[in-house]
Protein backbone atom coordinates (compact mmCIF):
# COMPACT_ATOMS: atom_id res chain seq x y z
CA UNK A 1 0.00 0.00 0.00
CA UNK A 2 2.90 2.37 1.02
CA UNK A 3 4.99 1.39 -2.57
CA UNK A 4 1.49 2.40 -3.99
CA UNK A 5 1.13 5.89 -2.26
CA UNK A 6 4.30 6.76 -2.84
CA UNK A 7 3.96 5.82 -6.70
CA UNK A 8 0.91 7.72 -6.92
CA UNK A 9 3.25 10.82 -5.19
CA UNK A 10 5.88 10.59 -7.81
CA UNK A 11 3.46 10.40 -10.95
CA UNK A 12 2.03 13.62 -8.98
CA UNK A 13 5.03 15.13 -8.76
CA UNK A 14 6.18 14.43 -12.18
CA UNK A 15 2.53 16.17 -13.87
CA UNK A 16 3.22 19.09 -11.92
CA UNK A 17 6.41 19.88 -12.78
CA UNK A 18 5.30 18.69 -16.63
CA UNK A 19 2.90 21.51 -16.26
CA UNK A 20 5.17 24.02 -14.39
CA UNK A 21 7.52 23.24 -17.76
CA UNK A 22 4.78 24.22 -19.82
CA UNK A 23 3.54 27.42 -18.55
CA UNK A 24 7.61 28.27 -18.48
CA UNK A 25 7.74 27.85 -22.22
CA UNK A 26 5.79 30.62 -23.46
CA UNK A 27 6.61 33.12 -20.84
CA UNK A 28 10.61 32.68 -22.07
CA UNK A 29 9.46 32.72 -25.26
CA UNK A 30 7.35 35.92 -24.08
CA UNK A 31 10.68 37.31 -22.99
CA UNK A 32 12.93 36.79 -25.64
CA UNK A 33 10.54 39.17 -28.01
CA UNK A 34 12.16 42.15 -25.13
CA UNK A 35 15.40 41.31 -27.32
CA UNK A 36 13.93 42.28 -29.91
CA UNK A 37 11.44 44.93 -28.77
CA UNK A 38 13.84 46.95 -26.62
CA UNK A 39 15.98 47.73 -29.74
CA UNK A 40 13.85 48.88 -31.95
CA UNK A 41 11.76 51.14 -29.40
CA UNK A 42 15.16 52.19 -28.27
CA UNK A 43 16.46 53.50 -31.77
CA UNK A 44 12.94 54.60 -33.09
CA UNK A 45 12.61 57.22 -29.94
CA UNK A 46 16.20 58.03 -30.49
CA UNK A 47 15.51 58.73 -34.27
CA UNK A 48 11.85 60.23 -33.24
CA UNK A 49 13.35 62.87 -31.05
CA UNK A 50 15.98 63.91 -33.70
CA UNK A 51 13.21 65.12 -35.88
CA UNK A 52 11.68 67.07 -32.51
CA UNK A 53 14.67 68.98 -31.84
CA UNK A 54 16.69 70.95 -35.15
CA UNK A 55 19.33 71.99 -32.87
CA UNK A 56 20.13 68.36 -32.05
CA UNK A 57 23.20 66.34 -34.25
CA UNK A 58 23.05 62.24 -34.37
CA UNK A 59 26.62 62.81 -35.64
CA UNK A 60 28.27 64.88 -32.92
CA UNK A 61 25.80 64.67 -29.82
CA UNK A 62 25.69 61.07 -27.67
CA UNK A 63 22.14 59.60 -27.68
CA UNK A 64 22.05 60.50 -23.56
CA UNK A 65 22.28 64.45 -24.84
CA UNK A 66 18.58 64.74 -25.54
CA UNK A 67 17.73 64.69 -22.37
CA UNK A 68 19.10 68.24 -21.75
CA UNK A 69 16.36 69.84 -23.94
CA UNK A 70 12.85 70.30 -22.76
CA UNK A 71 11.66 67.20 -24.97
CA UNK A 72 14.39 64.89 -22.77
CA UNK A 73 11.84 62.94 -20.36
CA UNK A 74 11.38 61.31 -23.50
CA UNK A 75 14.40 59.66 -23.44
CA UNK A 76 14.28 59.50 -20.27
CA UNK A 77 11.07 57.06 -20.80
CA UNK A 78 12.90 55.44 -23.43
CA UNK A 79 16.13 54.60 -21.08
CA UNK A 80 13.51 53.46 -18.29
CA UNK A 81 12.03 50.96 -21.24
CA UNK A 82 15.33 50.20 -22.48
CA UNK A 83 16.63 49.12 -19.14
CA UNK A 84 13.53 46.72 -18.06
CA UNK A 85 13.08 45.30 -21.69
CA UNK A 86 17.28 44.39 -21.62
CA UNK A 87 16.77 42.65 -17.85
CA UNK A 88 13.76 40.90 -19.31
CA UNK A 89 15.61 39.23 -22.15
CA UNK A 90 18.87 39.07 -19.68
CA UNK A 91 15.98 36.25 -17.64
CA UNK A 92 15.02 34.55 -20.92
CA UNK A 93 18.19 33.68 -22.12
CA UNK A 94 19.10 32.35 -18.18
CA UNK A 95 15.77 30.02 -18.72
CA UNK A 96 17.05 29.09 -22.67
CA UNK A 97 20.95 28.31 -22.48
CA UNK A 98 21.97 24.98 -21.08
CA UNK A 99 22.61 25.91 -17.28
CA UNK A 100 26.53 25.82 -15.85
CA UNK A 101 27.94 26.44 -12.87
CA UNK A 102 28.93 29.72 -12.44
CA UNK A 103 26.60 30.30 -15.83
CA UNK A 104 24.46 33.37 -14.06
CA UNK A 105 27.26 35.50 -13.64
CA UNK A 106 26.95 36.34 -17.70
CA UNK A 107 23.06 37.02 -16.59
CA UNK A 108 23.87 39.28 -13.66
CA UNK A 109 26.07 40.90 -15.81
CA UNK A 110 23.32 41.68 -18.46
CA UNK A 111 20.77 42.12 -15.96
CA UNK A 112 23.18 44.99 -14.14
CA UNK A 113 23.80 46.75 -18.02
CA UNK A 114 19.71 46.54 -17.90
CA UNK A 115 19.90 48.80 -14.43
CA UNK A 116 22.54 50.90 -15.81
CA UNK A 117 19.84 52.21 -18.56
CA UNK A 118 17.36 52.76 -15.83
CA UNK A 119 20.20 54.93 -13.41
CA UNK A 120 20.92 56.83 -17.12
CA UNK A 121 17.30 57.60 -17.24
CA UNK A 122 17.23 59.00 -14.18
CA UNK A 123 20.57 61.22 -13.95
CA UNK A 124 19.92 62.91 -17.20
CA UNK A 125 22.45 65.31 -19.05
CA UNK A 126 21.56 69.33 -18.37
CA UNK A 127 21.67 72.17 -20.70
CA UNK A 128 24.64 74.37 -19.21
CA UNK A 129 24.52 78.06 -20.69
CA UNK A 130 23.05 76.41 -23.44
CA UNK A 131 25.21 73.83 -24.17
CA UNK A 132 24.19 69.83 -23.35
CA UNK A 133 26.46 68.34 -20.39
CA UNK A 134 26.80 65.10 -19.27
CA UNK A 135 26.56 65.07 -15.11
CA UNK A 136 28.93 63.07 -13.14
CA UNK A 137 26.31 60.03 -11.66
CA UNK A 138 25.33 59.81 -15.43
CA UNK A 139 28.63 58.59 -16.31
CA UNK A 140 28.37 55.94 -13.75
CA UNK A 141 25.28 55.15 -16.03
CA UNK A 142 26.89 55.07 -18.92
CA UNK A 143 30.08 52.70 -17.99
CA UNK A 144 27.28 50.52 -15.37
CA UNK A 145 25.92 49.95 -19.46
CA UNK A 146 28.49 49.05 -21.62
CA UNK A 147 30.69 47.70 -19.10
CA UNK A 148 28.60 45.16 -17.93
CA UNK A 149 26.74 44.35 -20.78
CA UNK A 150 30.14 44.15 -23.19
CA UNK A 151 31.25 41.53 -19.73
CA UNK A 152 27.98 39.99 -19.65
CA UNK A 153 28.62 38.98 -23.24
CA UNK A 154 31.97 37.24 -22.92
CA UNK A 155 31.07 35.89 -19.62
CA UNK A 156 27.79 34.15 -21.04
CA UNK A 157 29.25 32.82 -24.24
CA UNK A 158 31.01 30.41 -22.13
CA UNK A 159 27.69 29.24 -20.89
CA UNK A 160 26.64 29.02 -25.07
CA UNK A 161 29.53 26.79 -25.48
CA UNK A 162 28.52 24.06 -23.24
CA UNK A 163 25.02 24.07 -24.84
CA UNK A 164 24.70 22.42 -28.67
CA UNK A 165 21.57 24.37 -29.36
CA UNK A 166 24.35 27.80 -29.34
CA UNK A 167 27.55 27.00 -29.86
CA UNK A 168 27.36 28.26 -32.95
CA UNK A 169 26.25 31.68 -31.83
CA UNK A 170 29.19 31.38 -29.13
CA UNK A 171 32.09 33.40 -30.57
CA UNK A 172 29.98 35.69 -32.31
CA UNK A 173 28.66 36.86 -28.62
CA UNK A 174 31.95 36.71 -27.61
CA UNK A 175 33.53 39.32 -30.08
CA UNK A 176 30.55 41.47 -29.70
CA UNK A 177 31.01 41.90 -26.08
CA UNK A 178 34.52 42.44 -26.93
CA UNK A 179 33.56 45.40 -29.51
CA UNK A 180 31.51 46.47 -27.29
CA UNK A 181 34.06 46.80 -24.54
CA UNK A 182 36.87 48.46 -26.55
CA UNK A 183 34.37 50.91 -29.06
CA UNK A 184 33.01 51.87 -25.29
CA UNK A 185 36.92 52.80 -24.17
CA UNK A 186 37.77 54.26 -27.63
CA UNK A 187 34.31 56.94 -27.19
CA UNK A 188 34.62 57.20 -23.53
CA UNK A 189 38.39 58.65 -24.33
CA UNK A 190 38.09 59.78 -27.47
CA UNK A 191 34.70 61.23 -28.56
CA UNK A 192 33.26 62.55 -25.62
CA UNK A 193 35.05 65.30 -24.09
CA UNK A 194 35.79 68.57 -25.73
CA UNK A 195 38.77 68.78 -27.45
CA UNK A 196 39.08 65.02 -27.97
CA UNK A 197 40.20 64.03 -31.32
CA UNK A 198 36.78 62.32 -32.49
CA UNK A 199 34.65 64.78 -30.47
CA UNK A 200 33.15 65.79 -33.78
CA UNK A 201 31.87 61.86 -34.85
CA UNK A 202 31.07 61.05 -31.16
CA UNK A 203 27.44 60.97 -31.52
CA UNK A 204 28.26 58.58 -35.01
CA UNK A 205 30.26 56.41 -33.05
CA UNK A 206 28.57 55.69 -30.08
CA UNK A 207 25.29 54.80 -32.63
CA UNK A 208 27.60 52.32 -34.21
CA UNK A 209 28.63 50.86 -30.69
CA UNK A 210 24.58 50.65 -30.14
CA UNK A 211 24.08 48.58 -33.59
CA UNK A 212 26.40 46.25 -32.83
CA UNK A 213 24.92 45.56 -29.78
CA UNK A 214 21.61 45.60 -30.71
CA UNK A 215 21.92 43.22 -33.44
CA UNK A 216 23.45 40.91 -31.29
CA UNK A 217 20.38 41.26 -29.08
CA UNK A 218 18.34 40.65 -31.76
CA UNK A 219 19.88 37.59 -33.33
CA UNK A 220 20.04 36.03 -29.80
CA UNK A 221 16.44 36.24 -29.45
CA UNK A 222 15.58 34.86 -32.69
CA UNK A 223 17.54 31.87 -32.49
CA UNK A 224 15.49 31.47 -28.80
CA UNK A 225 12.55 31.98 -30.42
CA UNK A 226 13.02 29.58 -32.91
CA UNK A 227 11.57 26.92 -31.18
CA UNK A 228 14.25 24.81 -30.82
CA UNK A 229 15.36 24.96 -27.37
CA UNK A 230 14.19 23.33 -24.12
CA UNK A 231 13.05 25.66 -21.25
CA UNK A 232 15.17 25.02 -18.34
CA UNK A 233 13.08 24.81 -15.36
CA UNK A 234 14.10 26.75 -11.76
CA UNK A 235 15.47 23.67 -10.07
CA UNK A 236 17.49 23.09 -13.63
CA UNK A 237 19.06 25.78 -13.49
CA UNK A 238 20.21 25.40 -9.99
CA UNK A 239 24.20 24.70 -9.98
CA UNK A 240 25.26 21.32 -9.15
Amino acid sequence: MAKVESTVTIARSVDVESDTEVRKRPRAGTLALAGIIGPIWFTTLVVLQGFLLPDYSHVTLPISALAAWPTGWIQSVNFYVAGVLTMAFAMALHHGVQPTRRGGAGVALLVLGGVGLVWAGIFQWKMVDGVPTETAPHVIGAVMVFTATGLGLIVFSRRMIADPRWRDLATYTMLTGIAVLLMFVAVGFFAIDDGAPLHAWAGLLQRVLCAVWFTCLIVLALHLRSGQHEIYTSRELTPR
